[in-house]
Parts: C-alpha cells; structure tokens; sequence
C-alpha cells in the first residue's frame, strides 16, 4: 500500500542561480577522474591498470579488496594518464584523458521479459561486472552495498529538495524504458518491496509514470524532505541488524542501459548553479568530469568557491577538479573569507538564517532567493542546546543528544538514539542552522566509523 506523509519540519534554501531547463553551450571536459574518497567504506582499494594503458568505457580499474567482485570501472574511453596518490601511497585519483569518441566494452544484453527471468546471483553478477554496482547503498552507515547481503526493501528518491537542485523531469528526459528495466533488476535483489518516493501535489517526471513492480510513497514538505533517509525513516524504519539499499533515479536508469544495450554509460547531465555562474544551466557530460569547461568563462568574478554538489552537503573542489561519482551538479558561490563587523549582532535584509533574530527580514519574504557564501558568520563555540535542530529534522529522533552521545563516544546510546538512521546528507540541515557552528555532518561519519569497526 502506498503511504502519504506530510512533514511539519524543515527549511528550505532558497538560492539564486538555479539552472534553466536547456543544455547550455558548454564543451566536453577533455579528462575524467574516479576518486576513491567518493565511495564511503572503501577500505583496501586496489588499482588494477597501470599509467598508459588505454581503457573503455565499462574496463575495471579498481576494486576493493574488501569486496573484490565489486569492479570499479572507467567512465569513458581513452588513456590512464595519471594515478596520483598522496601520504603514505595513498590512492586519490585515477585520470584519464578522454577519445574524441567513446567506445564501450561489451555486457550481456536482456529484454524486460528476459530481466524478468533471470535469477538473483545472476543478476548481482551482472551488475557487479559491469560496473554500477557502486550505485547501490547500503543503510544504515552510507556505504557501498555488499552483494553479498540481503535488504528487506530498495528505496528511491525521486525528487529533490537540496538547493539549486537539478529537475529529474529535464535530465532523465527520454530514459523511461531503461528506468524501467532497473526496476525489474532491482527487484531481484530483495524479498521485499521497492520503493519510489514523489513529492505530494507536485507535477510527476515522466520517467517516474506508469513504473511497475513499484510502491509509490508521496511526501510534502520542506528540505529535507526529498533525502532518501527521510521516505526509508517513515515508511520502513531500521532496526538494529537490518539493512536497506538506496540508489539515485540515476543509477537506476544507468542498471537499465547495462542490461537493455550491454555497456556501462556513464553519460548524465548534470546542473550548472549558482549565483557566481554567468550560464546557470545543463551540461551533458560524463562521470567524473572535470569541471574546466562548466567554469572557466562562466564565473562572474575569480573569488568562487567550486562545490561538487550541492551547498549543504557538496565537496569544495579547484576550478580544474572533477565531478564527484554521485554528483549531479556542480555549485557556484562566492568564496566568504571575510571577517565581519559585529556579525550576527547587526540585523540584515540580505542574510539567509533559520533563527529569527539574524534573519527576521528574510521571514518576511519566504519566496526571495538569496545570494550566500561560503562564511560561517561566526568560529566553533560551546555545544549549546537550543532545539533548533529537532524543529529542521523530520525524524522521531532528538538530534542534539545523538551529537552529544557521538562526542562523548557513547555507543549504546548513538545505537538508542538513532545513529542508524541518519548518515550525512540528513544532518546537514542541522549544521546550517547551528549556533554553535559544529561540523555534524563529519561528526556523524566519525559515529558511523566507531559503530562499524567497533
């Protein structure tokens, strides 16, 4: 049975520069990059190519040593330039200079009525093989899904409330039968249901219409109503010992280009946001793109911070970095390394907040969009209580303590008070609006990193 949940909490960042629906006129990035740090619980990773060696797109050139059936593939065809790595030989990045046209390597291919018959080992085999198998995550801890386990249930967002966020209506245009056809995998894969989370009393993607094998859920609210942990904490909740999946509307179409055509396209379109952004639009481009050709000549001053990702939960990259392997924007705003006179003290019209004694103004226009930056108005303080944080987050957990118990390294009670159904993405709501200016998302992986290699 489908559920319809209306949220009462939350906050939604309004920002300027939000993409138009059209392709932009932007080149293809000349290089591409895989980054290990992009793949939460990777432990031993292992390099299977060596500087020179040509590739295609779909050729393994990682794994995990941890879970070696999973391949970690390249994103395109061309060269292995570069395996740059850092401290202690550390793996950051393998590079690879793209051809002027991409070749695939080749996977077997399936008909909807064929997915239909396949067993389960089967279809893991595929996946993992030919390189989307990253795309599945597992809950609770946000990591790479093992093939190896069972979740009770799939969860998929299809809408997404983060800011500037791009319109799966524009860049999943076309891709109904591959969405489909990754349905049909996915429900290989659990004894359970799969699930597809709409926002309510909103205009569906027409990807998302006329999808079987799927339980629509419908939400209504502000940020963070769209995040995937959010659906999974009203319609399935965790418990101690069990597992979910989630993947991207992306990832699931990329499962069904694997089986429809047999090869691995990495291929997406991706936002181009932000106040800083002289085009704010879509690029088509690939996983793992440096983002030379969607900045350079497209930023309005050179002080810019470059996010791959969104504002809340993006990582901070060069102007020549590379798209993170989960990113489908990338975010342009001014750089704040400023200080400010009497910071919080004095009352602007021009400032975004939660609390109304720095944002009184901007409650007054709930619609107007805001140019932020990257200055957190204020350095760390004491960990004050103010139950700011249980107003944002619409989970029947208490957030505050959860942080508390995290810090102090008390794990019964990061078990009691939910640290299972939380990873990141669903704090970072909690760390905008805090006064103390703590950085909870990293506080929260440190909890999940204690609870898993306790």
């Amino acid at each position: 049975m489908s559920k319809t949940i209306k949220l009462k909490k939350g906050f939604d960042i309004k920002l300027a520069g939000k993409a138009e629906k059209q392709l932009g006129d932007f080149k293809r990035a000349k290089t591409f990059a895989i980054k290990p740090a992009d793949f939460m619980g990777m432990q031993r990773p292992k390099v299977t190519v060596n500087e020179g060696d040509s590739v295609k797109a779909g050729t393994p050139i990682l794994f995990d040593k941890a879970m070696e059936s999973v391949q970690y593939v390249a994103p395109v065809s061309g060269e292995i330039v570069e395996i740059k790595r850092g401290e202690k030989r550390k793996l950051l990045e393998i590079k690879i200079l793209a051809d002027a046209e991409i070749t695939f390597e080749s996977f077997e291919k399936f008909t909807e009525s064929s997915i239909k018959t396949l067993t389960k080992e089967s279809a893991i085999a595929q996946l993992c093989k030919g390189g989307v198998w990253p795309q599945l995550i597992q809950r609770p801890f946000g990591i790479v899904a093992n093939p190896q386990d069972s979740p009770k249930s799939i969860f998929i967002s299809g809408f997404d409330t983060n800011p500037l966020s791009p319109d799966y209506a524009f860049t999943l245009k076309g891709e109904e039968k591959y969405f489909q056809a990754g349905v049909l995998v996915l429900q290989k894969l659990t004894s359970g249901k799969v699930h597809l989370g709409l926002e309510l009393d909103a205009e569906i993607a027409p990807v998302f219409t006329n999808v079987q094998g799927i339980q629509v859920n419908k939400f209504s609210g502000q940020h963070p109503a769209g995040n995937v942990g959010v659906h999974i904490h009203h319609i399935d909740p965790i418990n101690k010992g069990e597992i979910i999946w989630t993947i991207s509307p992306f990832g699931v179409v990329q499962i069904g280009k694997l089986f429809i055509e047999g090869k691995y396209d990495a291929s997406k379109i991706v936002a181009v946001t932000g106040s800083e952004a002289k085009i704010a639009a879509y690029a088509k481009t690939f996983i793992g793109a440096c983002v030379d050709t969607l900045v350079n000549g497209n930023i309005k001053n050179d002080h810019i911070r470059v996010v791959s990702g969104n504002v809340l939960t993006g990582e901070k990259i060069a102007p020549d970095g590379y798209l993170g392997y989960y990113a489908n924007q990338i975010t342009l705003i001014p750089e704040g390394d400023y200080e400010e006179f009497l910071g919080w003290l004095k009352p602007s019209s021009t400032k975004l907040s939660f609390h109304k004694a720095l944002g009184l103004l901007s409650f007054l226009n709930r619609s107007k969009e805001y140019v932020v930056d990257t200055n957190a108005h204020g350095e760390e303080r004491p960990f004050v209580v103010t139950g700011a944080f249980e107003k944002v987050l619409p989970m029947d957990i208490l957030p505050t303590y959860l942080f508390k118990a995290i810090v102090s390294e008390d794990f019964d009670e990061m078990e009691e008070l939910g640290l299972y159904e939380v990873i990141e993405e669903d704090v970072a709501i909690c760390e905008f609006i805090d006064p103390s200016k703590n950085e909870l998302q990293k506080l929260v992986r440190n909890g999940i990193e204690l609870l898993m290699y306790s």
